[in-house]
């Protein structure tokens, strides 16, 4: 499964991005079962205690793939199960996912992540601020985004930047 669909890249891509640092503190929007439920519901995946805790694990295995640091295998067990079924509709071809339960929403993380893996590789990678925990997929054209928000840390990494050519002596 090579194609990825929107949906799921937001769910990915929103995962990732569930530990923040805020004004210097990273921060777990996972942190307890009912912001895992309530993250869960929002996303339309089914709002059980499984599904969250599976949730934090991926999270976890994903976000260490992403930075290079992990390994396929950590994912493995999310995927466990997962199939595929053809039926015929007018058009041609339909293909259900079946995913298992308790860990769909993990499944579909991962399958995600793969997706974007095989179809747009190295354009799901971590902020190129040190300071950041996010993540971001480059949409464009010349795959050279390095910022999970522009307006964020890319402005904070481009103003230290000058600050710090100001600060040096001039050449004279």
């Amino acid at each position: 499964m090579s194609k990825i669909d929107e949906a799921d890249e937001t769910l990915l891509l929103d995962l990732l991005n569930t530990t923040p640092v805020v004004d210097g503190v990273q921060r777990d929007d996972l942190g307890d079962a009912e912001a895992g439920r309530e993250w869960l519901t929002a996303h339309g995946q089914p709002p059980t205690e499984d599904e969250w805790r599976a949730l934090r694990d991926v999270r976890q295995a994903l976000q260490r793939l992403v930075r290079g640091d992990g390994s396929a295998s950590a994912v493995a067990r999310f995927v466990d199960g997962v199939s595929c079924r053809p039926s015929v509709v007018e058009e041609g071809i339909a293909w259900t996912l079946d995913l298992p339960r308790g860990r769909s929403a993990a499944a579909r993380a991962v399958l995600a992540w793969d997706a974007l893996r095989v179809s747009s590789p190295g354009r799901l990678r971590p902020c190129a601020n040190p300071e950041c925990r996010r993540f971001l997929v480059d949409h464009s054209k010349s795959n050279s985004a390095r910022w999970c928000s522009m307006a964020i840390c890319g402005n904070r990494m481009k103003a230290r930047r000058h600050y710090e050519r100001s600060r040096r002596p001039q050449a004279g």
